[in-house]
């Protein structure tokens, strides 16, 4: 029989670390890849049909994935905070090429929200710098407000 600990997990660890690498990957693309850069990247976006917002959000995301995943801040946040770029990412592929990868479809952001969640889920993982706080402890002390409130 299996016994649960309170101990934090290395899976969400390395799922921390993986999510921040590819943030970090995608950042690089936009800025040394891509030709033109940031600003080419912007404009096809806001080309899409997108407002100004939508580029904004999505750089403001991909910059806390990549900085604040691997050592751990705030995780919880930070994946919850990137989910509805991956949802967007997923539309805009899908409604332009479909849903299968191989046509650059929206799979992949489909595993990237997917991926986020479980993050969101897990939690921080060892060795996490600035955990996020333990969500059924606020959850106890919301009910126990409202109960007295």
């Amino acid at each position: 029989m299996e016994t649960r600990t309170s101990e934090p997990k290395v899976e969400a660890l390395l799922l921390r670390f993986l999510l921040g690498a590819l943030f970090i990957a995608h950042l690089y693309w936009k800025i040394a890849v891509l030709p033109g850069g940031i600003e080419t990247w912007w404009n096809n976006l806001q080309g899409a049909g997108y407002p100004p917002i939508v580029p904004g959000y999505v750089l403001s995301a991909e910059i806390a994935g990549a900085l604040l995943l691997i050592p751990g801040v705030l995780t919880r946040y930070v994946a919850l905070y990137a989910m509805p770029m991956m949802a967007g990412a997923a539309q805009f592929w899908a409604v332009r090429k479909g849903f299968y990868f191989t046509a650059a479809g929206s799979e992949l952001p489909l595993v990237w929200f997917t991926l986020l969640g479980i993050q969101a889920v897990a939690g921080d993982g060892p060795g996490a710098l600035a955990p996020s706080p333990n969500w059924r402890a606020v959850a106890g002390r919301l009910r126990i407000k409202a109960r007295v409130a």
